[in-house]
């Protein structure tokens, strides 16, 4: 029998350079996520550009309540954890490693990204049911920084996973003038973290104050803002659409400020699938009986009311509790849960629906001003139009 041939090793830089800029790759990764995460939800126009659709969708993830892990958003977590690995990277460049120290530790770090990043995965699959593709682009970093941390070990360390664990925190406790301010500091910035970091994810429209004139129109739809508007606004909307959800908070302070010009109407465009035609698969279920909901509240004075909630309520619509909706906006129970029943409010919202098609609008949220329609946002020039 030929004796297997023995495999010559790379020389240690090309190793320890490919786990660094794998590293360093990650945390730039991170940056632009949490920048992108952060544009989501305070930037009325910003779409990423891997809005693709929506199973590859990075802003579809970004709303998501799993983006936020223990009050700080996910990849803000992974600038603290790659730039953690890089501050102890060098420590296994130096002359007393021999090139065996220090890998242990960093491949149970490693693991540690890549069972992370199998969690992530697993949401993204069954639960948010869309993929962003710069966080796949964060698994694979980890998972080869996994096997890069497994190769250095397999090829210059001959000693048992544990023992050469023991054998790192030993070291690193040689190093303890070095390496006890990079512990320390980290610790500082995770609890300054947690602490203070500011939740920009939770937004909610202003008070609404009975100050600033609303009413139906002509046609039957509620308005609010100007009696006599400069700029009147259409919005078509579905309450479990997140960007609808942002843009109408913002059209809300800005016709709060400019209750004088600006003129807000509302109709309902459910993309929910056993309402909206041109849907042909679940999506946003339970949009279409939120709709339902809000007209009903039109008939009894309590649509903006009602209407405000509605894109506030967060997570899962599986369940709304209408026993404590109606006491929160003052609606008879009974009668607001027969409003789903109605047929006179279910056309009305069939009815919104055919006009927003006929209009072109198939997607949310639609804005109708002046007679053109605009889908997704409004142009600033427009808005310019009638503030200073």
């Amino acid at each position: 029998m030929k004796k297997a041939k023995q495999i010559i090793p790379l020389p240690f830089p090309f190793y320890f350079w490919a786990v660094a800029v794998l590293a360093l790759g990650g945390v730039l990764d991170s940056i632009y996520l949490s920048i992108s995460h952060y544009r989501v939800y305070t930037d009325i126009a910003y779409e990423s550009f891997c809005a693709i659709s929506r199973s590859i969708n990075c802003d579809t993830v970004s709303q998501s309540p799993y983006s936020i892990f223990i009050g700080v958003p996910v990849p803000v977590w992974g600038i603290i954890g790659y730039s953690f690995f890089l501050l102890f990277l060098p420590f296994a460049w130096s002359r007393e490693a021999q090139k065996r120290k220090m890998w242990s530790i960093l491949l149970f770090i490693s693991l540690a990204f890549s069972i992370y990043s199998v969690i992530l995965a697993y949401i993204s699959t069954f639960y948010i049911h869309s993929y962003c593709m710069m966080c796949i682009v964060s698994f694979g970093i980890n998972f080869l920084l996994l096997y890069y941390t497994w190769l250095v070990r397999k090829r210059f360390d001959k000693s048992g996973t544990i023992k050469g664990l023991m054998l790192d925190i030993g070291f690193l406790w040689e190093k303890k003038k070095k390496t006890i301010p990079i512990f320390l500091s980290t610790l500082c910035i995770i609890t300054f973290l947690l602490i203070s970091f500011p939740s920009y994810w939770q937004f909610s429209p202003p008070v609404l104050s009975k100050s600033i004139p609303s009413g139906i129109t002509e046609d039957g739809y509620p308005w609010i803002g100007a009696e006599n508007p400069e700029l009147e606004i259409t919005e078509f909307t579905d309450y479990l659409c997140f960007q609808c959800k942002k843009m109408h908070f913002f059209l809300r302070k800005l016709v709060e400020k400019n209750s004088d010009k600006i003129r807000l109407i509302h109709r309902h465009f459910p993309m929910d699938h056993k309402y909206n035609p041109i849907v042909n698969e679940p999506f946003h279920v339970g949009s279409g009986k939120m709709a339902l909901l809000a007209e009903y509240a039109q008939t009894q004075g309590k649509f903006w009311e009602m209407n405000d909630i509605l894109f506030d309520i967060e997570g899962s619509t599986k369940y709304i509790n209408i026993k404590k909706l109606a006491k929160k906006i003052g609606l008879d129970y009974r009668a607001l849960s027969y409003s789903i029943k109605n047929r006179i409010i279910r056309y009305k919202v069939k009815h919104d629906i055919a006009i927003g098609m006929k209009l072109g609008i198939n997607g949310t949220p639609g804005y109708v001003i002046d007679g053109k329609v605009y889908l997704g946002q409004i142009p600033p020039e427009i808005l310019s139009r009638v503030l200073n």
